[in-house]
């Protein structure tokens, strides 16, 4: 009866985002020290903001041998050797409640990885209660079209022939849902068979690129083997200046232009939102 979940909730009152927003700079990196679903930007940048003392707490969303998420709370560079921290997980995960267990035990700050959701989620904890705003230091995006329930999707995939003791990699590319298989086998369909079990939230978020974010992350943009990585605010633009300065990353261009199809494709539905 509080009602903290109102106050903090992106939903309840909801004010569309969308596009590209505001960006310092716009680049592409490959992580040297780190191997992910593209470039390992996301695990780069958490790492050396802990190493270089912004934060000594960072968040990520792992998952057990079924594909199912769990949360992990990072320390040490070490800890990356867990390799299912790496990679996209096409399910929701418990990134706010984990939150808020780390931001009751950092010293330093936190830094957390979300979808476009997530990062509002936190946007808005930092609104409405002090410590978060004091506590998380970093909040790093993921370019986002839309995400599913575990039990809805593990049940589709299992359907299509997908065996979970096998799967590698999952992933979305033009149009098509990809699992990749540890003997080489790849079960491919259309996004579009799965608009039925699309979360109904994704429905009406219009927010591709995690606008509210610090920096966001995505493969869109770059070519294979890199992340595209939108630095938005000074505080990741120092991380990207330390990751240059040790030689951590290497870096090239990124295209915006090659968003513009996904950033319009959820634009569209805020008209849908003011239609409803």
């Amino acid at each position: 009866d509080c009602g903290a979940c109102v106050r903090v909730c992106p939903r309840f009152v909801y004010e569309p985002k969308s596009g590209l927003g505001s960006y310092i700079d716009f680049i592409a990196g490959r992580s040297k020290r780190f191997a992910g679903q593209d470039g390992a930007m996301v695990t780069e940048l958490i790492v050396s903001a802990i190493e270089m003392g912004m934060i000594d707490w960072g968040l990520f969303a792992g998952r057990d041998e079924k594909w199912a998420t769990e949360m992990f709370h990072v320390r040490e560079p070490e800890q990356l050797a867990i390799t299912t921290l790496g990679g996209t997980k096409y399910t929701f995960a418990d990134v706010l409640p984990e939150l808020k267990k780390a931001v009751m035990f950092t010293k330093r700050g936190v830094g957390v990885v979300g979808t476009p959701c997530i990062v509002s989620g936190v946007r808005k904890l930092q609104q409405e209660f002090p410590i978060f705003k004091e506590k998380v230091k970093l909040v790093v995006g993921l370019f986002c079209t839309e995400n599913f329930h575990y039990s809805d999707i593990s049940k589709f995939l299992q359907e299509k022939g997908v065996d979970f003791d096998k799967l590698i990699k999952t992933d979305i590319t033009k149009g098509k849902f990809i699992a990749t298989m540890s003997d080489g086998e790849k079960v491919k369909f259309k996004v579009k068979e799965v608009e039925d079990i699309v979360a109904s939230g994704c429905n009406v978020c219009t927010d591709f690129t995690a606008v509210e974010s610090d920096a966001s992350v995505g493969s869109v943009g770059s070519e294979k083997g890199f992340s595209t990585v939108i630095v938005r605010e000074e505080n990741a633009k120092k991380i990207i200046d330390f990751i240059k300065e040790k030689g951590y990353a290497d870096f090239g261009d990124a295209k915006p232009e090659e968003l513009d199809y996904l950033i319009n494709l959820k634009k569209g539905r805020e008209e849908n939102i003011k239609r409803d």
